[in-house]
Parts: C-alpha cells; sequence; structure tokens
C-alpha cells in the first residue's frame, strides 16, 4: 500500500499533466476546430491532429488515475461521494475520448476526400462540420458538466475534514457549480463556451485544480503523521 504523502504526490502530478495536455490537445486540435473548410483542404495536418489525440489519450488517463487515487482517501471520508466522484472522472474521460475519435474520424474523412467533382465534397464537408460540432458538444459535457459536478463533490469533502487549506477547497465550491451553470447556459445558447464568459466561468475551477496539485505535491494532505488528528484518523487504514 502506498502510503498518503506519495498518492498525494501522485494526484496532484495528475492534476498537471491533465492540465498540459488538455491545453495542448485543443491548441493542436485547431485546424479542425476554427476552419469548418479543412475537409476540403489537400493538406491534412494528421501528424497534428494524431498528436493532439494523443494528448486527449493521456488527458483521460489523468482523470481515470485521479479519480481512483483519490477514492481510497475520499472512501474514509464519505463512501458515496467518493464513489461518485470516481464515477464523474471516469464519466468526463469517455466524452473526452467520444470527442477524440470524432475529430479523428474527421481527419480520416479528408484524408480520402474523392478527386472526382461529381463525388460531392460538400458531403465530406457537411460530414466534418457534424464532427467537430459532436467534439464541441463533448467539450462542453466533459470538461464542465461532468467536471463541475465531481468538483463539487471534491472539494465538499476537502472543504469540510480540511485535507487542503479552506481557501483551496473554497475556490473548488465556488467552482464547481460555477462551471456546471455555465454549462447548461451554454446549451441554452446565452452565450458560446469559447467566450469571455465562458472564460471567467471555468476560471475558478482552473485555480482551484492547479491549487490543489500544487498543495498535494509540496505538502501532501493536511495533517502531520506524528501528530494524529481528526483528519489524520480517518485516513488511517482500515
Amino acid at each position: 500500500m502506498i502510503s498518503l504523502r506519495t498518492r498525494a504526490r501522485v494526484v496532484g502530478s495528475l492534476f498537471l499533466l491533465a492540465a498540459v495536455t488538455a491545453i495542448i490537445g485543443l491548441f493542436l486540435y485547431n485546424p479542425v476546430l476554427q476552419h469548418a473548410d479543412y475537409a476540403l483542404q489537400n493538406d491534412a495536418q494528421q501528424t497534428r491532429i494524431a498528436t493532439g489525440a494523443f494528448m486527449e489519450v493521456l488527458l483521460a488517463l489523468s482523470m481515470i488515475g485521479i479519480g481512483v487515487g483519490m477514492y481510497p482517501v475520499l472512501k474514509k471520508l464519505s463512501e458515496t461521494l467518493a464513489l461518485g466522484y470516481a464515477f464523474f472522472r471516469l464519466l468526463e474521460s469517455t466524452i473526452v475520448i467520444v470527442g477524440m475519435l470524432a475529430l479523428l474520424t474527421a481527419v480520416t474523412l479528408s484524408n480520402n476526400l474523392p478527386t472526382s467533382a461529381h463525388l460531392q465534397p460538400e458531403a465530406h464537408l457537411l460530414t466534418t462540420r457534424m464532427l467537430v460540432a459532436l467534439h464541441d458538444w463533448t467539450f462542453l459535457l466533459g470538461p464542465n458538466t461532468a467536471l463541475g459536478v465531481s468538483t463539487s463533490m471534491m472539494s465538499f469533502l476537502l472543504f469540510r475534514h480540511g485535507l487542503v487549506p479552506r481557501w483551496i477547497s473554497a475556490l473548488g465550491l465556488v467552482g464547481g457549480p460555477m462551471i456546471f451553470v455555465s454549462s447548461i447556459l451554454v446549451m441554452y445558447g446565452l452565450y458560446a463556451q469559447q467566450s469571455a464568459w465562458g472564460a471567467v466561468a471555468a476560471l475558478p475551477v482552473f485555480l482551484y485544480e492547479m491549487s490543489v496539485a500544487v498543495y498535494l505535491i509540496a505538502k501532501g494532505f493536511r495533517g502531520k503523521p506524528d501528530q494524529p488528528s481528526a483528519v489524520q484518523s480517518h485516513l488511517q487504514p482500515s
């Protein structure tokens, strides 16, 4: 059984890895996401998109790893919320994989674009637009809706039992519901996900995850092993 200190470092590192791979993946996907006529271009950047997909594979594995890594810790505090947290991290990673498959399929269509005019390349363009739209929805439902629920669960337990400084868990208590509500407003078309309002809604949960990552790597869960506290007693192996 790994120690709490090691577990904290692993989980913190996975939070950082998830953030870095998400940002790089989105940047590499830009040719498909920003150019609707990508399917009609001959210079499909397959290597770039494949690298973006690999980043999202790492992102999905990181999110699953966070859920698995936190489960034994959160289970000592609330088995129901611990299971819910692991489930929503798994759901989020599954949705990310669906979006990744949609973009890889768009690239495959681009590489197999018919050369004859009568083969209606417009149909390929329409299909690609549908696949990009599917990716956009998965980007909303995974890293926004599902993330909002899981963040609320974890930050509630962190705040209640003081496993990290209260200001960090308070960021999660604000950021989780905030990004969840924002995703619903985007669904109703009140504003675009990639907009100023969307960025504002995502900022607290981003700061929360980065703060948790840095704190767990640097200091681990609060409570000194040589000075057992109520928190530490929760985390002792049963």
